[in-house]
C-alpha cells in the first residue's frame, strides 16, 4: 500500500473521479471515528456536508456492517444506496434474502450462554441477517475474548466468523460479502468505476474483488497483508481525502 497524499495516489484519485466512480464507504472506522459506545457513532455535520456535495457529482454508497435501519440515522445525510450486514442486507435488491437456519441455531445457543458472556462483559447484538459479539467495554478484554473463542470454537455448519476492533462477526457463509455488494452496486448505478474507503476485516472483500482501475483505500496502515492499494493514515485524513475528491472534480 502507498499513502493516498503522493503523487501516485493523487494522480490515480484523478483517473478514477474523471470516470465519476461509485463513491462507497464503509461507517465504523471510516466515515464515523470508533467510540467506546456503538450507539454513539455518528457523521460528523463537517463530513456529512462533504458527502452531500459529493452526492450531487457521483453516485454514493455506504457498505457497513451495522443494519440498515442502524446506520441510515447516523449519516446526516442521504446517500444513493446504503448496504447493512456485511453485504447481505440490501434494501433494494428484490431477490429474497438468504434464510439461515444456521444462524437460528447460534441464536438459541448465545441464549443459553448469556449470562456467561455478560458476566464477562461481552454483549451480543442481532441484526437478523448476521450476529455480533462485542467486548470493547469489558474489564478484562482477553477474558472476553476467551468467553467468545470457547462458544464459537464449535460454529454451526455454513456459518463463518471474524473479527474486527473489539467485536467477534458471524454471518451466513452463502451471504453476499461486501465484495459481492460493492461490485452490485457498480452495476446498479452503471458506474464504470467505484473508490472504495474501509478499515477493517470485512472491507477486504472489496479490495480482493477491486479492479486495477478501482481506487481503494484502507484507513491505518497496520495491516501489511491488506490488498488495498493505499491507505490514509487514520479517520482524522478522511475529512481531507472528500476535500480532495471535491476538488478534482470541481476542475474537471
Amino acid at each position: 500500500m502507498k499513502h493516498l497524499f503522493t503523487p501516485p495516489g493523487e494522480l490515480a484519485l484523478s483517473t478514477v473521479m474523471a470516470m465519476r466512480p461509485l463513491l462507497a464507504f464503509d461507517f465504523d472506522g471510516t466515515l464515523a471515528p470508533i467510540v467506546a459506545r456503538p450507539d454513539d457513532a455518528r457523521v460528523s455535520s463537517a463530513i456529512a456536508q462533504q458527502l452531500r456535495q459529493l452526492a450531487h457529482l457521483c453516485p454514493v454508497a455506504i457498505v457497513t456492517g451495522r443494519s440498515v435501519a442502524d446506520v441510515a440515522p447516523r449519516l446526516g445525510f442521504e446517500p444513493h444506496y446504503v448496504v447493512g450486514n456485511h453485504g447481505a442486507e440490501d434494501p433494494l435488491d428484490t431477490t429474497p434474502p438468504h434464510a439461515s437456519p444456521s444462524l437460528d441455531a447460534l441464536r438459541m445457543r448465545l441464549a443459553a450462554a448469556g449470562p456467561v458472556l455478560a458476566a464477562a462483559g461481552v454483549s451480543i447484538e442481532d441484526k437478523r441477517y448476521s450476529l455480533a459479539l462485542h467486548y470493547r467495554l469489558a474489564r478484562d478484554r482477553d477474558a472476553a475474548q476467551a468467553a467468545i473463542d470457547s462458544l464459537l470454537h464449535t460454529i454451526e455448519p455454513g456459518l463463518a466468523t471474524f473479527g474486527g476492533k473489539c467485536v467477534v462477526n458471524v454471518v451466513d457463509t452463502l451471504a453476499p460479502d461486501k465484495g459481492d455488494a460493492v461490485v452490485r452496486l457498480v452495476e446498479r448505478s452503471s458506474s464504470a468505476a467505484a473508490v472504495f474507503v474501509g478499515d477493517d476485516v470485512n472491507d477486504e472483500s472489496v479490495f480482493v474483488r477491486a479492479p486495477a482501475h478501482w481506487l481503494t483505500v484502507r484507513i491505518g496502515r497496520d495491516d501489511p497483508r491488506s490488498r488495498a492499494a493505499y491507505f490514509l493514515d487514520g479517520h482524522a485524513e478522511v475529512a481531507l481525502f472528500l476535500g480532495m475528491m471535491l476538488n478534482v472534480l470541481s476542475a474537471q
